[in-house]
């Protein structure tokens, strides 16, 4: 009974942990608190009717859905930092996750816009 309480707070405590994972930001919360360095890539993962409504400042459209992030890995240089937004944290970690199998692994999930900005204190361009 005991393993049984046991291994079910184990498995519960894993999913509200991977849960986190997928929907919050990797180092950011508080305004300002990822330091974006001037050769840092910012990837706005989200559509081009998404970005046109606002996007951090500086920010290179891929558009996940559209598959611009898988087409352009060969593009890009596994060595350089990227920081990774869309709407909810959803796409970004879809998008670093492909990144990642691709050898890339300076990779920060930044979440949404507003927690983007929050956490780099970049502004947002409407």
């Amino acid at each position: 009974m005991r393993r049984t309480i046991a291994a079910t707070l184990s498995a519960v405590t894993l999913l509200f942990g991977l849960a986190a994972c997928a929907t919050a930001p990797n180092s950011a919360g508080s305004s300002g608190d990822v330091e974006v360095g001037p050769d840092a890539v910012i990837l706005d993962v989200r559509t081009p009717e998404e970005y046109a409504g606002g996007h951090l400042e500086g920010a290179q459209l891929l558009d996940f859905n559209g598959g611009e992030v898988a087409a352009a890995i060969p593009n890009l240089d596994p060595e350089a930092e990227y920081f990774v937004y869309c709407r909810s944290g959803n796409r970004s970690a879809q998008a670093i996750a492909l990144l990642e199998q691709a050898g890339f692994s300076n990779l920060t999930n930044l979440g949404s816009l507003d927690q983007a900005a929050a956490a780099t204190g970049i502004s947002i361009v409407r």
